[in-house]
């Protein structure tokens, strides 16, 4: 790989695609400082209208940011101190962090081995009398096994939701991630496959009651104004970000597409590179690849690697939640979860972008395989 080149290599290029549609931007953003609505400003709405219709869902309720939305869900669903909330321990901290900020505590259930999803055949057994809900996280880019999972759920009363942070644009059975359990959540974190320029993220429900709550939290608990039937927060979505969302969403799509290609290319080369485990796609499912995620042995050394080779990685992610000191509490034994820890002690995550050109994923290809064949000399 020739390291002088001016430009480095970019683990998620956002550069190109704002170049793309810059002047785009510039005007719903200048549409917005015309009119003054910061917060909540007509953008918003016109942006759950299509998030809803793009989703498959009635109702898209925008946020102030992907963890709020998981927080005013779990409100709306009435969780709280003493419940118990079903989900998986390989994840960013924000999913256990917010069943806890409520009083609730995280219950961890193990995950597949192939798709790094919880595994919706060891969560029965972990549905006790204080179980309230089960939120499985779409993970990488992929989504978990519903219909599995949904199942389980309408066998106990529980409502399901999908953390779908990492997964907005793909599909499970030809249905969009967040329109497949009672209520879906996504971020739109820049570095996500929709993002926006600041934190802001989304709910989506079928359900009128459970939208109405949802949207009477994210202001307040307010139903009108300085009316308040119930305890909320300040969870409402900037205008701006909307803005820029609609603009995002408009070459979405297309994104989407790309994502999956070059998803599809790094598998088939990777397949010919021993002592790299590529990421596993379920034949009924589409992935937007979030992070394109290998499993090697040596990871830091190989990890060192490509640094050097000047191709830039990160690891999603290098610490279960049960071993998190801020759930040190709860006194899991990572025995428990040896799929988790397998997974975490040696999963790679390499660049991935809708922009990544062709040259860039070969050479990411090469130095991974002469890190791969230097390691295992």
């Amino acid at each position: 790989m020739d390291n002088s080149q001016e430009e480095p290599m970019q683990f998620i290029d956002l550069e190109s695609q704002q170049k793309s549609i810059r002047p785009r931007l510039e005007a719903r953003i200048r549409r917005v400082l015309d009119h003054g609505r910061y917060i909540m400003g007509p953008e918003v709405a016109e942006l759950e209208a299509r998030l809803a219709e793009y989703a498959g869902v009635k109702h898209c309720v925008a946020v102030s940011s992907g963890t709020d939305s998981l927080l005013i869900a779990m409100m709306a669903l009435g969780i709280g101190p003493g419940d118990e909330v079903i989900t998986t321990p390989f994840t960013f901290i924000a999913t256990g962090e917010v069943i806890a900020l409520l009083g609730a505590t995280p219950v961890f259930v193990d995950i597949d081995s192939r798709t790094y999803n919880i595994d919706p055949e060891k969560i029965e057994t972990r549905i006790t009398s204080k179980t309230r809900a089960i939120m499985p996280v779409s993970l990488y880019g992929q989504c978990a096994d519903f219909d599995t999972i949904n199942a389980i759920a309408a066998r106990y009363g529980l409502p399901v939701i999908e953390d779908g942070a990492q997964s907005f644009g793909a599909t499970y059975k030809g249905r969009k991630s967040c329109g497949l359990s009672t209520v879906g959540s996504t971020s739109f974190f820049p570095s996500k496959p929709l993002g926006g320029y600041g934190d802001s993220g989304a709910l989506f429900t079928d359900e009128d009651e459970l939208a109405k709550a949802m949207r009477e939290i994210r202001v307040h608990g307010q139903d009108r104004r300085y009316h308040h039937p119930m305890i909320g927060i300040n969870g409402r979505m900037d205008t701006i970000q909307a803005a820029i969302l609609l603009e995002k969403l408009e070459i979405f799509p297309q994104e989407v597409v790309n994502r999956a290609r070059i998803g599809a290319e790094y598998g088939r080369q990777l397949a010919a590179v021993r002592g790299v485990t590529a990421p596993y796609l379920e034949p009924h499912n589409s992935s937007v690849y979030a992070q394109y995620t290998i499993q090697v042995e040596d990871r830091d050394g190989i990890a060192e690697q490509l640094k050097l080779a000047g191709v830039p990685t990160a690891v999603h992610y290098p610490l279960a939640l049960y071993r998190q000191p801020a759930f040190s509490r709860l006194g899991l034994d990572p025995a428990a979860f040896p799929e988790t820890e397998y997974a975490a002690s040696r999963v790679l995550s390499l660049p991935m972008h809708p922009n990544l050109a062709d040259d860039e994923q070969n050479a990411v290809v090469q130095a991974l395989y002469a890190a791969v064949s230097a390691s295992a000399a």
